[in-house]
């Protein structure tokens, strides 16, 4: 039954959920610890698999495997015709073994619900890990997760997925593409090694250049979990390090196929707020997304469980704009409490956190001053040419609008609290309002370094496009504010000050309703200084970058001018037609000049 116990161990440790995170450590420690079977035993499945003898097909195989797991072995070889692979060779004997030990397995954990007294049944999970393991034992379907795993993430340049050779592949001998790379472990063991000698400057770089390349792998990783959680919904199922590689080109590749998990579309983006709840320490609705993904059990207690995840981690503070907190740490204390009320967690969401938890792990050994949230923002809203996925920031913004800290953007300035965001009929937020309130406070940091990072040109491409509508809607109600404070500065005494403020509608709004302070006409403290944004050099200075990269796409340029134009108008439009009423209610009376419909477009 030790196969199966190795097979056990190392799958149980992806679910802290089931064990705990102290357990699940420890059972990660067994991966590239079991001892192989000897090598004429393992060629002779070949030549059984293959129908041929070995020099039919392969040049060469190792003397030694250079890894062996509970199920299989790998070897290096080379075939006839010079191609380095990978061969991996199934142990003797293991159907009969995988199905007599997780029938014994199914017992015992039936014993333990009733001894421990468990609400949840346990031996559910050694029919999810029969069926997987079965599974495994036919290479065939390793070799088809690797095809599909190939294909969907082919197109990113900075992941290497190796391809299967079809012909040398059977159910119990696989042969793929040799990945050639080093290891974290051989990574980190060069940076964290004390037997360089002091002055030898050739191996202190060597220690500098293996720490360089460690880092760049994590924050590939980080990028490579996201993009399998965010793009595709495939992920790998066996995340942890040894899996991993970093290739001479600067990639990261990917090892074992055996099992991979597919999310449903609708999971994904509430995969995302649920982790931008978890950045933003925002319990209670950290549970609300986890109840909505049906990780919470019906019944349990929302308010305690909040309680007891407030005690533990408390309000997340943030340092330049990004959370100051070690991530294995929010995610050690939040399957504490999963544990304790009987958290069911997906498998997609415990593979692509204890994924991050792990890549920090290596990297903080590193790198103490290593973030995870930092390496992993950038990845959340840009795509690697670097333009913006606009609907992840539009989620981003919305959820991330739920911080505390939020709630009251430079409330030293005299801001209006975002619980009075403009909404629409709908009652979602209006992310682009937001968006220009954040941008130049102390907390849009994160913003302001994301748009720095940002193509320029794809910037303007999006301001200009139908769906950047919204936008500068805002954006005219902005600069006819702005305007308007200045044509009553200019007339002076001619607007009394009780004529600042008043009720308007918009079009797609109700009638008497009172304008949020963006849309008012009131210069006093309760509105917004908008000019402030002229004034600001960082706005200056990103807008400046951003105009000369687009500045190389001339017909992009001429329609970004068009826009502006076009809006500057109505926005002069808007504020005179506010200054016409406030002028008439000073002087003639209650009037309407209210037009039935106002929208900008280019």
């Amino acid at each position: 039954m030790h196969l199966l116990a190795d097979a056990v161990g190392q799958s149980l440790s992806t679910r802290p959920d089931i064990i705990g995170p102290e357990i699940s450590k420890a059972l990660s420690e067994l991966h590239d610890q079991i001892p192989p079977f000897p090598r004429p035993l393992a060629m002779k499945i070949i030549e059984e698999e293959l129908d041929s003898p070995i020099g039919s097909f392969f040049s060469y195989i190792s003397e030694e495997p250079v890894a062996a797991a509970s199920f299989g072995q790998v070897y290096r070889g080379c075939t006839l015709n010079g191609s380095d692979v990978a061969v991996k060779v199934q142990r003797p004997n293991l159907r009969h073994v995988v199905v007599r030990d997780v029938y014994i397995l199914r017992l015992g954990l039936g014993l333990l619900q009733k001894i421990a007294k468990r609400k949840s049944d346990p031996r559910l999970y050694a029919d999810e890990l029969g069926k997987g393991l079965v599974g495994e034992l036919d290479y065939t379907l390793e070799a088809a997760n690797a095809s599909q795993f190939l294909d969907a993430h082919s197109h990113f340049s900075f992941m290497q997925v190796p391809k299967v050779f079809q012909h040398l592949t059977r159910k119990r001998a696989l042969t793929m593409e040799w990945m050639a790379g080093e290891s974290s472990t051989d990574l980190l063991s060069i940076t964290k090694s004390s037997s360089i000698k002091h002055g030898s400057k050739y191996l202190e770089r060597q220690k500098v250049d293996a720490k360089r390349r460690l880092l760049d792998l994590v924050n590939k990783g980080v990028e490579a979990s996201l993009t399998q959680l965010l793009e595709t919904g495939i992920l790998h199922a066996d995340p942890h390090p040894g899996n991993l590689r970093y290739t001479a080109s600067g990639r990261i590749g990917f090892l074992d196929f055996g099992l991979l998990c597919r999310m449903e579309k609708k999971h994904q983006f509430a995969m995302l707020a649920s982790i931008v709840h978890i950045v933003n320490g925002d319990w209670s609705s950290l549970l609300q997304a986890l109840t909505e993904m049906d990780v919470v059990r019906p019944g349990t207690n929302i308010r305690r469980v909040t309680m007891d995840l407030e005690d533990a981690l408390g309000e997340v503070e943030l340092k330049d704009g990004i959370p100051d907190i070690k991530f294995s740490r929010v995610l050690g204390k939040i399957w504490s409490v999963a544990l304790k009320y009987h958290f069911r967690m997906p498998p997609y969401y415990t593979l692509v956190l204890r994924s991050l938890a792990s890549l920090e792990g290596l990297a903080v050994a590193a790198d103490p001053s290593f973030k995870t949230f930092e390496a992993a923002y950038p990845f959340v809203v840009l795509n690697r040419k670097k333009e913006f996925r606009w609907e992840r920031l539009a989620l981003f913004m919305r959820v991330g609008a739920t911080r505390k800290s939020l709630q009251l953007v430079e409330a030293s300035s005299g801001e209006t609290s975002l619980d009075n965001l403009p909404s629409r009929t709908d009652g979602v937020f209006d992310v682009a309002y937001l968006l220009l309130r954040l941008l130049p406070s102390k907390d849009g940091v994160v913003l302001r370094r994301l748009i720095m990072t940002a193509d320029g040109a794809s910037l303007v491409r999006a301001a200009v496009s139908k769906e950047a509508k919204a936008f500068r809607f805002e954006l005219c109600k902005i600069i006819a504010d702005i305007l308007y404070q200045r044509m009553v500065k200019a007339l002076g005494q001619l607007v009394p000050a009780s004529q600042y403020s008043y009720k308007l509608r918009l079009a797609g709004g109700h009638q008497n309703t009172e304008l949020h302070p963006s849309a008012r006409l009131s210069t006093s403290s309760t509105v917004y200084d908008y000019q402030s944004l002229l004034r600001d050099r960082r706005l200056k200075l990103i807008l400046s970058k951003i105009l000369n990269s687009a500045r190389k796409e001339p017909a992009l340029m001429l329609r970004f001018y068009w826009v502006s134009f076009v809006t500057f108008i109505a926005a002069s439009a808007l504020a005179f037609h506010r200054l016409l009423i406030s002028l008439s209610a000073a002087y003639i009376g209650p009037a309407s000049f209210i037009p039935k419909r106002f929208a900008i477009s280019a």
